[in-house]
């Protein structure tokens, strides 16, 4: 057996910066900073930038965004200067090694391991052994989790050797299962460019009450299927039974429509991970959004397939969407029958979003809404529902999407014991004025503040409270509510609100918000109480600071 070396010399490449964004993006800020000055007199900067017109506004968030699609389409390199005085194996010697008798090899950019130990403790389960004695390279590219140095530092433990020149070339040349992806607006922030997760600037989130699709937070697991709309089948499975709609099919059945907001369980992870590391994608406040969602009840589809909805044995509806990995394991999730089965429910099978075909980041061409679910369980690209006496097996229903108290850690955590997310709790986020920014009080010493607060299970938001002193005292918020009517039997869209908030002497001041719903449930003050290994269901007050302009700044 090889002598087991770590490759020393392996180092990371820097980062290139991308000389134009860069440029585009000081451009940005100096005619924001201009712009600002020539409005001093008007009552706050977010008056003054609508009171010049839409189009500088569009420009501005463009060329932002332009530069934060950049900036975060930079992935980290993975790519690793080639380790010194170590053995160079073939791919045809590596391919000898691929059981645990013989030992377990694969082969990763330019690099060899032996993770013949490693496999045991894979969070992936056997998946890994798919790639033993071969290259793992297609694999990783697809799990966005793979991507960061943490876990390039543990796969470079496990490093014996270089892959050959001539192997390293035809590596190169391995298919890209994102290569047939939809174009994106680039005012997105990017959290993962493959699979494709990006939310909208916060600042912008809030300006309708529907979130327009080209600006509704994207998360994605998997490479986006493409999806024939003539070919393409729903089925439905009731015990030995299958039954298969058409769109046509689908558009046959009675439709409603239903407003709701949908939202990640990640949202607001980024603040978390300030308090204490999480692992997940570094969302911030933007990873939800609200949409018009048509369709016929998954109900009404399931009784005209059949189903008796009072069946002792039917206690979960299960999802498979058309998402899959290379192994063929496509995702999926489930929701309880209950959810699905009542007479009032507002679970659709939908096809329509905000009045057009669903985008095909979104789940063209049919998406199952759960309203006040986590957005998990709002499954894209569904193409199978089972009704089933168990949750579905799926990785993301039993290995993920859980929440654990604040000790436990990836040694520790017992997923068989924890309950699959569903019904999300309140929360709230400031979308006005942006964090660090700079803004001007009025002559009664208040500046305007606006944002959204949302609780899952239908349950409405009756009160958004708003300090500008820690919590000493408290505004009240206005409250403003879906204005369209619908089908919806409870409140499953989001509440904006705003407020003008006094502020008190001096130049910074935090800014905290926290909403109470219809249950009188409250956001906690801290996130210490809440914090999880995943980041999940970060809820606390909502905090941002700010500089307070004064007439000493003028000319």
């Amino acid at each position: 057996m090889l002598k087991v070396v770590r490759a020393s010399a392996v180092l990371q490449r820097p980062l290139r910066t991308h000389r134009v964004p860069e440029i585009l993006y000081r451009a940005s800020q100096a005619s924001f900073s201009t712009s600002q000055k020539h409005e001093k007199s008007k009552k706050s900067t977010r008056e003054s930038i609508l009171r010049k017109g839409a189009l500088p506004v569009i420009a501005m968030i463009g060329t932002y965004g332009l530069y934060k699609y950049y900036q975060n389409k930079r992935q980290p390199s993975c790519d690793f200067v080639e380790a010194k005085n170590v053995e160079t194996f073939t791919a045809a010697q590596i391919a000898e090694h691929n059981s645990p008798e013989k030992g377990i090899w694969v082969s990763y950019k330019d690099g060899v391991y032996d993770i013949t130990d490693f496999v045991q403790q894979h969070p992936g389960g056997d998946k890994i052994m798919l790639a033993a004695g071969g290259a793992i390279d297609p694999f990783w590219n697809l799990y966005a989790v793979h991507q960061t140095p943490e876990v390039w530092d543990i796969l470079e433990e496990y490093r014996i050797g270089n892959l050959s020149n001539k192997d390293q070339k035809s590596h190169k040349n391995m298919n890209d299962p994102f290569a047939n992806e939809p174009y994106r607006f680039p005012i997105f922030r990017v959290n993962s460019a493959k699979p494709f997760n990006a939310e909208p600037p916060l600042e912008v989130l809030t300006e309708s009450f529907i979130t327009p699709k080209e600006l509704f937070y994207v998360r994605n697991h998997l490479p986006v299927p493409e999806v024939d709309p003539e070919k393409y089948r729903l089925e439905i499975v009731i015990g030995p039974k299958s039954v298969k709609y058409s769109l046509e099919d689908l558009k046959r059945l009675k439709w409603i429509t239903v407003t709701t907001t949908i939202q990640c369980a990640g949202n607001r992870r980024e603040e978390m991970s300030e308090f204490k590391p999480v692992k997940g994608l570094s969302w911030g406040a933007s990873a939800i959004g609200t949409a018009k969602w048509s369709g016929p009840r998954l109900r009404d589809v399931l009784l005209s397939a059949g189903l008796d909805p009072n069946h002792p044995s039917v206690r979960h509806i299960q999802f498979d969407g058309l998402d899959c990995d290379l192994t063929g394991s496509c995702y999926g999730a489930s929701i309880p029958s209950r959810n699905a089965l009542s007479r009032d429910s507002d679970v659709i099978v939908a096809l329509k979003m905000n009045d057009e075909d669903i985008p095909r980041d979104h789940g063209y061409p049919v998406r199952i809404i759960v309203p006040g679910v986590v957005g998990a369980r709002n499954v894209k690209w569904t193409h199978r529902i089972v009704a089933s006496s168990k949750e579905s097996d799926s990785h993301w229903q039993q290995k993920d999407y859980k929440h654990f108290n604040p000790s436990t850690s990836y040694e520790t955590a017992d997923y068989t014991k924890e309950p699959a997310i569903q019904e999300l709790p309140v929360t709230s986020a400031i979308t006005w004025p942006k964090n660090n920014s700079k803004i001007e009080a009025s002559e009664e010493r208040t500046i305007p503040v606006t944002g959204y607060a949302w609780s899952g299970g239908g349950r409405d938001i009756i009160r958004v409270d708003v300090t500008s002193d820690g919590g000493r005292s408290w505004r009240e918020a206005e409250l403003i509510k879906n204005p369209e009517k619908d089908d919806s039997s409870k409140a499953w869209p989001w509440t904006l609100w705003k407020v003008d908030l006094p502020v008190g002497a001096g130049q910074k001041v935090e800014v905290a918000c926290k909403a109470v719903d219809s249950a009188y449930n409250q956001q906690p003050e801290t996130i210490e109480p809440i914090w999880n290994m995943r980041g999940f269901l970060s809820n606390s007050w909502h905090r941002i600071q700010v500089e307070l302009e004064d007439d000493s700044d003028e000319d």
